[in-house]
């Protein structure tokens, strides 16, 4: 008898993953550390899946998405496959009745996203969890920081600033699959962590983007395909390539105007030399601000007028609850990316064994990760015309529209 939701314990509950790459692992060890049962794994082949699952000490690997939703053994989804795969994908795990948590970006555009945000609806009415895999929301410190905004700690926000610098591309014999449109969509830095900035920095502020300005560059125009398969991050050089033509960017920088008349400037770049992971922001309200970066992730910055500045160095002790509910080690155990898989299971996996999403979710819901999407297509479309872009849905949108038509009349 399978027991009810409010009976049930992380144990109780088994998980699947699509994906035998680099995040496809980081799901793994993330679900197994918070308890939860990994009952299989869906590789790009069999053969692959297989020999993955066996170096992970995973029981099963499954021929097709068919027999993975067959399996009664397994409650939730995690989606960890190159992004063409997300929409039709997550449609058929909804459609099976299972819950499901997919990697960002939750589709190649903005009409599968915003379907998807209405299957996660429908199925939210029948007691499915669905989520986007914004984990930098789940540092400890971002958590608290959200809240000490929240209560006001740092007055009106003004101005956010920062980037998400990488280096994992900056030669032109460097490839992975998120190079090509067909498999990665429309965008490629900012799709694949701009992303995160865009939806950190809103989440912490509660600010929601109105409108953009945006210039996207292809540094690396022709690029060395290596004629075999490459891991994501592999430093590995290829002996046989194939000279391919680039059509998504290399780096993007962007303005922002926020809905309450904030402002945001952010750069994004997959060519930064020396830096491996680098997302940084600083945050100016009118009574104080507040700086992050996540390669030294324990530290907060708390900037001051008329009392010295502080940082803030991660310990539950120090922080409020929500800071306090991420955080899984003691002061000056250093928490980093693997951790905040963790944390972002733990509040999904809430929900799920609850048997219902909660009302408001610290993890991003599909509507956040379609929201992402729209301000990437603005990012995109402002490039593309030189020009501010509204973002779809915002109130600058909505202006825009009325401009629109009343110039037609």
């Amino acid at each position: 008898m399978t027991p009810s939701p409010s009976e049930r314990a992380l144990s109780d509950v088994g998980a699947a993953v699509i994906g035998s790459g680099f995040i496809g692992t980081v799901h793994i060890e993330g679900l197994r550390r918070i308890g939860v049962q990994v009952r299989g794994l869906l590789g790009s082949s069999y053969e692959r899946g297989a020999e993955r699952a066996a170096r992970l000490g995973v029981s099963r690997a499954y021929r097709d998405l068919d027999e993975l939703l067959a399996d009664d053994s397994v409650d939730v989804v995690h989606v960890t496959s190159p992004n063409r795969e997300h929409f039709p994908q997550v449609k058929a795990i909804l459609a099976a009745g299972k819950h499901v948590n997919c990697e960002k970006p939750l589709a190649m555009d903005i009409g599968e996203s915003a379907a998807l945000v209405q299957l996660a609806l429908d199925a939210a009415a029948r007691g499915q969890v669905a989520a986007v895999n914004f984990n930098i929301r789940f540092y400890p410190v971002n958590q608290h920081l959200r809240q000490v905004i929240a209560d006001g700690g740092l007055g009106d926000i003004r101005l956010i600033s920062g980037d998400y610098f990488q280096d994992w591309l900056l030669y032109d014999t460097d490839w992975n699959w998120r190079l090509e449109p067909e498999a990665g969509g429309r965008l490629r830095a900012v799709g694949d962590i701009g992303s995160h900035w865009t939806d950190l920095t809103s989440y912490i502020s509660g600010l929601k983007v109105a409108e953009v300005m945006a210039d996207m560059a292809t540094f690396i125009k022709v690029r060395q395909q290596p004629a075999g398969p490459v891991e994501t991050f592999s430093t590995e050089r290829a002996a046989k390539t194939i000279p391919r033509e680039i059509r998504t960017e290399d780096l993007a920088t962007v303005l922002m105007r926020y809905t309450n008349g904030a402002r945001a400037v952010f750069a994004v770049s997959q060519l930064a030399a020396g830096r491996k992971n680098h997302l940084q922001y600083e945050i100016d309200g009118s009574q104080g601000a507040a700086a992050w970066e996540q390669e030294n992730p324990d530290e907060l910055w708390l900037g001051h007028r008329d009392k010295p500045n502080e940082l803030l160095l991660r310990n539950p002790a120090l922080m409020g609850s929500a800071g306090r509910a991420a955080a899984q080690l003691p002061g000056g155990h250093v928490e980093g990316f693997a951790d905040t898989h963790a944390a972002h299971f733990r509040a999904v996996y809430a929900d799920v064994v609850a048997g219902h999403m909660s009302e408001r979710p610290p993890y991003a819901t599909f509507a956040d990760g379609h929201q992402a999407m729209l301000v990437g297509d603005a990012i995109a479309n402002s490039s593309a015309s030189g020009g501010w872009v509204a973002v779809e849905g915002s109130v600058a949108h909505q202006a825009q529209g009325v401009a629109l038509r009343g110039s037609a009349s």
